[in-house]
């Protein structure tokens, strides 16, 4: 089925991922990270909970659970789309905050590196999460995305704001929940993961 017209479902786990056209780089400095960071959270916390993320040059990976039926239609109702239909429909709000997400940031970008046209794949992809092993197991997957680098010091994945104590809109209680404990959190990260695209 076409994920343009597949709604992503109320209480439910997606692995969200994307790239870059032709996987082209889409983060080139600090300040683009912060800046898609800053926008994701700006325009989806309302419709979702972020479990993990993991920003690459020319690529990214998010975690998300969608937020209930019913306050996805509080939302509706604020935003006035009670009576639309289509993409801009009650159904598809998640998505339609995902799209403000990649114009906004690409027209930053664009305008900071004296370029035009689209900058990333549209449809996004996404893969519903079926079991809490599952969950587990992508959360990991996420994590270990630098390969190139040490992804325990990565600077732009949740793998350490899971670990530290500060303020963070991460659903970082529930993310520890899943693997008991920060000791155990660690060690399945220093496993590989059996997780498959």
């Amino acid at each position: 089925m076409d994920i343009r017209v597949t709604p992503l479902e109320s209480d439910c786990f997606y692995h969200i991922y994307n790239r870059g056209i032709n996987g082209e780089v889409i983060f080139k400095t600090d300040r683009n990270y912060l800046f898609f960071i800053n926008k994701i959270k700006e325009n989806l916390l309302s419709v979702c909970d972020i479990y993990a993320y993991c920003l690459m040059p020319n690529h990214f990976h998010l975690l998300v659970r969608i937020k209930s039926e019913s306050d996805l239609q509080n939302l509706v109702k604020v935003q006035n789309l009670d009576k639309v239909d289509g993409l801009h429909s009650p159904q598809n709000i998640f998505s339609k905050q995902f799209s403000r997400i990649f114009n906004s940031y690409s027209q930053a970008f664009n305008k900071e590196n004296s370029r035009h046209g689209a900058l990333i794949e549209s449809p996004f992809k996404r893969k519903i999460i079926s079991s809490e092993d599952y969950l587990r197991q992508c959360i990991i997957y996420i994590h270990q995305n630098p390969c190139s680098e040490n992804f325990e010091t990565y600077s732009y994945s949740s793998y350490k704001t899971i670990l530290c104590n500060n303020a963070t809109s991460l659903k970082r209680d529930e993310v520890i929940d899943l693997f008991e404990d920060k000791e155990n959190y660690v060690f399945c990260h220093k496993k590989e993961t059996d997780y498959e695209f």
